[in-house]
Parts: C-alpha cells; sequence; structure tokens
C-alpha cells in the first residue's frame, strides 16, 4: 500500500470518528429534549386523535336521533321518507341553537375554522383563540347533526389547534414549537377522522405549517400514526368509502380527457368558493340593513336549508351516501348534474349564514358529482376509447378537492386513502395538478388564504406580506430620551402634523409614512388619560428594517432546518 493511500484511509478514518463523537455529542445534549418533545407530540396526537373521534360519534348519534335512522350511511334515502315539516324544522332549530351559542361565546359570531388555524401558525406562534373555538366546536357539531351541508374536518383542525395551544401555554413554547405542535394536533385530528395517517401529516405541513421543514416531520407523523390508531380501534381498518367498482384507465389515449377534466374541476371550485364568499357577503349586508341579531342569523339559513332539504334531502350533512352514489355511478347524468348544483347552493347558504363546518367533504361530493357528469358525457361520445366513468368520478373528487384547499399532494394522497384504490393515481394526478393551476391563479392560492385575505391577512403572497403585521412599533422604537433618538419637543411638533403611530400599531401601518413623507423617522405615542397623544418614543426607518429582515431570516431559518 502506497504512502498517499494510508494517508487517504487515515484521513478517512479521522472523519468517521469525529462524525461519530458529533453524533454522540448532539445525542448527549439534544438527545433528552427531543425525545420528551416526541413524547408531548405523541401525548397532543392522542389528545386530538379521541376528540376527532368523539366528535364524529356524536355527529353520528345527534344525527341518527334527529332523523329517527340507525345508518347515517343512508340519510338520504331514508330522509325521503320522514314528513316534510320534520326535514323543514329540524335545521332551523340546529340554527337557532348555533346562533346562541356563537353569540355568547364569540365577539363576533364567526364560526372558526381551518383558516384561524393558519392564521395562528403564521401569526400567534402556533396559538388560535380557546374559548370561541370551544364554541365553534359545538356549534359545528349542531350544524353537522341537524342538518347543515358541510364538513367536520374544518372544526376538528380548530379543535385541535385549541388542544396544542393548551399545552403550548403550559410550557411556555416559543414560536417554533407551539407551529410544530399545532402541527402535530392537526395531523391527528384528519388522521382520526378519515384514517388517513400519509394525507393528515402531509395536510398538517403543507396547509397549516406552509413547509416541510424536516424538525417538523417526525413529530408530526408520530402524532398522525397516533390518531389513526385511534381510528381503527373503534372502526377497524377499512377506508371511509368503500367501492366495488374500480376503474380502469386507457393509459395515453384517455388522459387529455382528465386534463379538460381538471381545468372543468377549476371552475368547479371557483363556483363553489365564490359562492360562499357572495353568500357571506349578501347575509352581511342583509343582517345590517335589516339590523337583524347576529344570534338569528344562522336560524334563517337553517330555514333556507329545510326548504331546500324538503325537494333535494341529499344536501343534508356531510353527504356520503351521495358521493358513494356517484363514485360508484349510480346516478344518470341530469341527476348528478342537478344534485352538484343544489349541494353548491346548500353550502353556501350554510357557509353565509355562518353555521359552521368545514369544505373539504363538501368539496368531495361536488368533485365525484361533476367527475361523474364528465364522465358519463366523455365515456358516451367515445366508448371505444374510454375506461369507465367511475374512474372520472374518482379524478373529480380530488380535483375539486385539491383546488378549494390549495393542496395537491395531500388531497391526492386523501384520495387514496379514502379510498384504497392506488391504481387511479396517474388519471387524480393529471386532474389535481389542472385544478390546482387555474384555481389558484383565480384565488388567493386556496379556499383559506382567500377568506384570511377578506380579513386583510395577507398570507397567500407569504412571509414578506405578513411579518410586518406580527412586528409593534413600540418593540422596535428609540425611547424618547435615548441619545440615537429625536427630542420629545421634535417629536410633538411631529405629532401636530399628523405624522405619528401608536406604539400598539403594527410596522404594516407604519411603514406607509416612510414611502409618503420620505422621514427618517416617525413619533410612536400613546393616548394617556385625557385621550391626549404623548410620545414615548420614534420609530426609525432603519430599525422597521433592520427588525423586518431579521423576521425573514428567522422564518427562512425555521423553514429550512
Amino acid at each position: 500500500m502506497t504512502q498517499s493511500t494510508r494517508t487517504v484511509l487515515r484521513n478517512q478514518l479521522n472523519q468517521a470518528l469525529a462524525a461519530l463523537r458529533d453524533a454522540w455529542r448532539v445525542l448527549r445534549h439534544r438527545g433528552p429534549s427531543q425525545i420528551q418533545f416526541w413524547f408531548i407530540a405523541l401525548v397532543i396526537g392522542i389528545a386530538a386523535g379521541f376528540m376527532a373521534l368523539g366528535f364524529r360519534m356524536a355527529i353520528s348519534s345527534l344525527q341518527a336521533y334527529l332523523y329517527g335512522t340507525d345508518n347515517i350511511l343512508f340519510l338520504h334515502s331514508h330522509a325521503e321518507k320522514l314528513h316534510w315539516l320534520w326535514i323543514f324544522l329540524t335545521p332551523v332549530i340546529g340554527g337557532l341553537v348555533v346562533g346562541i351559542i356563537l353569540h355568547k361565546f364569540t365577539d363576533d359570531g364567526r364560526v372558526r375554522s381551518v383558516a384561524d388555524v393558519i392564521e395562528g401558525s403564521a401569526i400567534t406562534d402556533g396559538r388560535v383563540e380557546k374559548k370561541a373555538g370551544i364554541a365553534s366546536f359545538f356549534a359545528s357539531l349542531i350544524t353537522l347533526s341537524s342538518g347543515g351541508s358541510t364538513g367536520r374536518e374544518g372544526p376538528v383542525v380548530h379543535m385541535a389547534g385549541v388542544i396544542s395551544t393548551w399545552v403550548s401555554d403550559r410550557i411556555h413554547a416559543d414560536g417554533i414549537t407551539g407551529r410544530d405542535l399545532l402541527g402535530c394536533a392537526v395531523a391527528a385530528a384528519v388522521s382520526a377522522s378519515f384514517n388517513a395517517p400519509i394525507a393528515g401529516a402531509l395536510f398538517a405541513l403543507e396547509v397549516v405549517l406552509r413547509h416541510f421543514a424536516v424538525h417538523a416531520f417526525a413529530p408530526i407523523v408520530i402524532a398522525s400514526v397516533a390518531g389513526t390508531v385511534i381510528n381503527r380501534l373503534a372502526y377497524g381498518d377499512v377506508t371511509e368509502f368503500t367501492l366495488d367498482t374500480p376503474g380502469s384507465l386507457q393509459f395515453y389515449v384517455e388522459l387529455p380527457a382528465f386534463l379538460i377534466l381538471g381545468l372543468i374541476c377549476g371552475l368547479v371550485s371557483l363556483l363553489l368558493m365564490r359562492s360562499i364568499f357572495f353568500a357571506e357577503d349578501i347575509g352581511t349586508h342583509i343582517q345590517n340593513r335589516l339590523s337583524l341579531p347576529r344570534w338569528l342569523r344562522p336560524g334563517v339559513s337553517g330555514a333556507m336549508l329545510g326548504l331546500l332539504a324538503i325537494w333535494f334531502p341529499h344536501i343534508i350533512g356531510v353527504g356520503y351516501e351521495t358521493t358513494i352514489r356517484a363514485l360508484t355511478g349510480d346516478l344518470v347524468l341530469t341527476t348528478a348534474i342537478l344534485f352538484a348544483v343544489m349541494k353548491t347552493v346548500a353550502v353556501a347558504i350554510t357557509m353565509g349564514g355562518r353555521m359552521g363546518g368545514g369544505v373539504f367533504s363538501p368539496s368531495l361530493m361536488i368533485g365525484a358529482l361533476t367527475g361523474l357528469a364528465f364522465g358519463l358525457i366523455a365515456t358516451g361520445l367515445l366508448p371505444d376509447v374510454s375506461g369507465t366513468h367511475t374512474l372520472y368520478a374518482f379524478a373529480g373528487m380530488g380535483a375539486v378537492a385539491a383546488a378549494v384547499l390549495g393542496a395537491p399532494i395531500s388531497t391526492t394522497l386523501i384520495v387514496f386513502e379514502l379510498t384504497g384504490d392506488w391504481q387511479i393515481g396517474l388519471a387524480v394526478m393529471v386532474s389535481v395538478s389542472m385544478s390546482t393551476a387555474l384555481a389558484s391563479r383565480l384565488v388567493d392560492r386556496s379556499f383559506f388564504l382567500t377568506q384570511l385575505e377578506r380579513r386583510n391577512v395577507h398570507l397567500a403572497a407569504g412571509p414578506q406580506a405578513y411579518l410586518l403585521a406580527m412586528l409593534r412599533a413600540g418593540a422596535v422604537m428609540r425611547p424618547i430620551g435615548d441619545p440615537r433618538s429625536i427630542t420629545k419637543d421634535e417629536a410633538l411638533e411631529l405629532v401636530e402634523q399628523g405624522l405619528c403611530v401608536k406604539a400598539s400599531a403594527t410596522l404594516e401601518a407604519a411603514m406607509p409614512y416612510f414611502d409618503r413623507d420620505d422621514i427618517p423617522c416617525i413619533p410612536v405615542v400613546i393616548v394617556d388619560t385625557d385621550g391626549c397623544e404623548q410620545p414615548v418614543g420614534a420609530l426609525y426607518h432603519v430599525d422597521a428594517l433592520k427588525a423586518y429582515n431579521r423576521a425573514l431570516a428567522a422564518t427562512a431559518a425555521e423553514e429550512h432546518s
């Protein structure tokens, strides 16, 4: 062996030993705390899993009691036999109960849902509102049990956030830890709701945390698996939709049809989202115009749903029976189209009436109906080169849901896990990619981010748009008396000119002053007991930019760690 070879081997051995020493040092110093964190993630996952399971069982029991059926999977068929007055009154009474709950326990009468969890992850260190969240949880339970036309993922995701918030507050978790625990709770809740461990973990990363950082992956997977185990202890290892007619794809020749279906589903998802926002705006306008008490708004929506359900009972609740009928091709073309339209109207009424619930399950149903209608037309026009029309229902289900959630990865996987059919992957992926590409350009990325944008919470554009709203002028200012700051007289002179911000104001509100008036600093004031504005410091442009850059760097470090 030559001298150079021995030198190379010696260097390699030294590097390997150094790596082992570093690994042992990391294990000694960080291992115990990391294991402790994973244990907390497991506990949160178990708690969120049992919460989601309890929510599902509570809906089933209360729905079965209110509508007098032993099998809620066939609720729509059973409802057709009930007296019309019962169909009408059930959502009315449910809406009134929801209105009273939200009026008493929330400050704005609005149900908390996934969008609020996303906001909590981005802006409030992984924390969500606890009191309003618990009220929204029970309000959504009443809504889904009494005929509201939404899904159960919204309330369970926010309630999972309430659980993680309670834990984060108890252990005084910082922002990164709080967000990771929030992701753990959300993953477990979604997994326990749909028996979908892979999709649950990816939903938390893709939709809530909105990054795929390595440090968050392990605890979120642990929590997601815990939620799935809890679901399977109660329901067994079964898929959400049990189907007997899997589709077959006539490869290559049929792919253009799925591209077209994806574009159509993108437009359908846009129509669904816009309908909800339109109903919300109209409801608010009518409420203000007629001076209706806010607790009455869900009751009015319940009356509208009750009238609609008399003729179209398929709009009641989550709608699994109709979804299964669409996926098995047990509907004719006109019925599929009519049911999709009526379900869209019902979802808009429920959400616009602030009755609670989520949009994922309705989007699955509307997507399946859309895909079935398209498939019936496509296979009818070209029967020799087409597979079964139910395959289009599968693809449509994923395409509409992915566009609404703005989550193509987790939605594609959740469709696979809900059905247990992994052979339809190519068709679903093609349709999902086209629908999300189209819909994300017509709204602010997703339904949830558009909801936040309508509240002036700018998360869709990324950290560079919302970080300024997280920083307060009072925390960045130079106090009066600091030799690097302006004097009190100079500050008062600027205040008299109307150039000042309150200490509680965000940098987002302060930055336009620098651009508009071309000044190096702006006084920061507080309002005294006499209502006068007293300067307590000065916010300098350079300090604001430094704080913004530090926040950007911290966000980038978290997302790439």
